[in-house]
């Protein structure tokens, strides 16, 4: 029979992993000397956004991070540890973090996992500056409608001299 204690903590470590294998994007802050008033707002914020917030022991996270082949990531946890878990836009959370870490003075980003590949701080902090997805999904079919939309008014002008040569021809042989 297994220790209330043991079988708490493999079902932190359990909640943790499914977490991580279950979510596009995941994000690790470290924060310290928060009111709640403060964490219960990032928290609405995030569950908004489509994301949820797990507070996880470090000793338990980094076990959990090593066993998904994650050190990286394990290597980076330090002081109180809280996981974003999200399946929505990886920028439109990472934009709420990085204001939240702004506003406060004893807050600071990890790390992260987008699509299961690392991301350091800076890259975090890289990924919240690009535009929402729905804006860099138009700038992507407007760049490939330029070329088509030019190739057919080239075509079109083409068509338009070739009529034009001919009907000049037609003329000059003594027709319409």
């Amino acid at each position: 029979m297994k220790k209330v204690g043991t079988v708490y903590r493999d079902k932190l470590v359990n909640r943790i992993k499914d977490g991580i294998e279950n979510s596009s994007n995941v994000f690790v802050i470290s924060y310290s000397q928060l009111s709640g008033l403060k964490t219960s707002e990032f928290r609405k914020t995030l569950k908004q956004a489509g994301a949820e917030v797990f507070v996880s022991k470090n000793s338990l996270a980094q076990i959990t991070l090593k066993g998904l082949e994650q050190q990286e990531l394990a290597d980076q946890i330090s002081g109180q540890t809280a996981f974003i878990l999200s399946n929505s836009d990886a920028v439109d959370i990472s934009k709420i973090i990085v204001k939240f870490i702004d506003e406060c003075d004893n807050a600071s980003v990890q790390g992260g996992l987008l699509d299961g590949e690392y991301l350091d701080k800076g890259k975090v902090k890289a990924l919240s500056a690009l535009p929402p997805r729905q804006i860099l999904l138009t700038m992507l079919l407007g760049t490939i409608q330029s070329p088509l939309t030019r190739l057919a008014g080239a075509l079109n002008a083409k068509t338009s001299d070739l009529l034009s040569i001919l009907k000049q021809l037609s003329e000059k042989k003594g027709g319409n």
